[in-house]
């Protein structure tokens, strides 16, 4: 920032004092000249003819540089045929004057007079009355004062913006430096929080503009200690669920029932729907902050719609709805609710199932309904159970209905059950948060 600062400020400052290098040097210039150009004009007006028709002049000039020898401010008049009518001041070194000069307005030029005199020279031609010759009336003056003048002004500018530079970069800077040095309280903030001094930014010492980083660093933290908790929580459930099942193997295989086998293989499967549940919801609450999670609804129930469309080929699936619908959860999520909610329609349906996809504002709806025998208002709460099976004559593992509610939830989404008016049987509605 300092050095952008810097930069800009070097860059306007060079600009800006060209510029106005280039204004007052125009200015100082176009000032001697019309210096000049006004005793040009006197010199012009005092000038007539004198009986032997040479020209002079009716009054002196009122410079009494004219008058000194070599003083850097001269006159002359030529004429063809006629002597030199030069100032004193020119001595004996008189001006070289052109055949060119124009006689409608005044001409300016630079010569070198004598040796190594720079001058500014204002010339114009003028047919005076009473004399058919043409007259050319030069002032010349020096331009060692003009550029002394100028070579002093470019000084004081160069000099001024100089100063003026150091000055805003330094100002920059410790701008820079005093607006940045909260950061340097939110590092130390942090670094106590990293040796356990601390939990969170205290917010109270801090000033207002650094507040929005803060608050979101909190709610960062807050986030992930919600996340680690979630996953000590699963850990603890998951142990807590795979402990009976092993206990029961290790006291078959201690005692040696007949059973053995079949002990192993009935704890093993309880075991592995434990196993899959808990990943489901670790997948999901690992991928819930992802800023960029979303999923084409439409997309996910025509991929649904084919994998559930080769298991149970007699079932006939329709969908209906608003097909540009999308909601803030991964594909994967999304898919695994989806498929368990028309799985089990179409397992435990009479062969239709209708997917409705609706708008709801923030959310988005989706209604499942098939025509089976539907579930018992008692019973809906206890469906979402692990492990809980109403119907056991079709293979399952019970944990459909609490896979889908949890993955749900952990998207700040819901699921709720019905009665399907139409079709006669379930009706689910999954509510998810709908992405822009």
């Amino acid at each position: 920032m300092i050095v952008i600062a810097a930069g800009w400020i070097t860059l306007l400052l060079i600009a800006g004092g060209v510029a106005l290098d280039r204004f007052l040097t125009d200015s100082v210039s176009d000032n001697f000249d019309d210096q000049m150009q006004y005793v040009l004009t006197a010199m012009i007006a005092s000038a007539e003819i004198d009986p032997v028709g040479e020209v002079r002049l009716n009054r002196p000039l009122g410079d009494q540089r004219f008058l000194e020898p070599n003083s850097g401010l001269y006159y002359q008049i030529s004429g063809e045929g006629f002597e030199d009518f030069p100032s004193r001041s020119l001595w004996d070194d008189p001006l070289k004057p052109r055949t060119d000069v124009p006689s409608d307005k005044p001409r300016f030029r630079n010569a070198i007079k004598g040796a190594n005199e720079p001058v500014r020279i204002v010339e114009r031609a003028i047919i005076l009355p009473d004399s058919d010759t043409k007259w050319v009336f030069m002032v010349a003056q020096s331009t060692d004062g003009l550029d002394l003048q100028i070579r002093q002004l470019r000084t004081v500018l160069f000099t001024s913006f100089g100063a003026l530079a150091i000055g805003l970069i330094v100002l920059a800077a410790l701008q820079t430096l005093y607006g940045l040095w909260p950061l340097r309280d939110v590092r130390r903030e942090i670094a106590a929080m990293r040796s356990g001094q601390k939990h969170r930014i205290d917010e109270n010492s801090l000033p207002d503009e650094v507040m929005p980083m803060v608050t979101e660093l909190n709610a960062l933290l807050d986030h992930n200690e919600k996340q680690a908790e979630e996953a000590r929580r699963h850990a603890g459930n998951l142990a807590h669920a795979l402990k009976t099942p092993l206990t029961v193997i290790m006291n078959s295989a201690t005692a040696q029932a007949p059973d053995l086998s079949e002990t192993v293989i009935r704890e093993a499967t309880t075991m592995r729907r434990q196993v899959d549940h808990h990943l489901a919801r670790a997948r999901a609450v690992g991928r819930r902050g992802h800023s960029h999670s979303r999923a084409e609804v439409w997309q996910s129930l025509e991929s649904v719609e084919r994998a559930v469309g080769r298991l149970y080929r007699h079932v006939r699936l329709d969908m209906a709805g608003n097909k540009e619908l999308a909601v803030r959860v991964e594909r994967q999520d999304l898919d695994e609710m989806l498929g368990n909610l028309i799985e089990n329609a179409a397992k435990y349906g009479g062969g239709s199932v209708f997917v409705t996809v609706e708008d709801a504002g923030e959310m988005v709806l989706i209604l499942i309904e098939d025509d089976g025998h539907g579930i018992p208002e008692s019973e809906r709460a206890r469906i979402f159970d692990r492990g809980v099976r109403l119907d056991t004559s079709k293979p399952g593992t019970g944990l459909g209905m609490a896979i889908v509610r949890d993955v749900a939830e952990i998207y700040n989404g819901m699921i709720e059950l019905d009665e399907s008016e139409d079709m006669g049987g379930l009706l689910v509605r999954l509510s998810l948060p709908k992405a822009s």
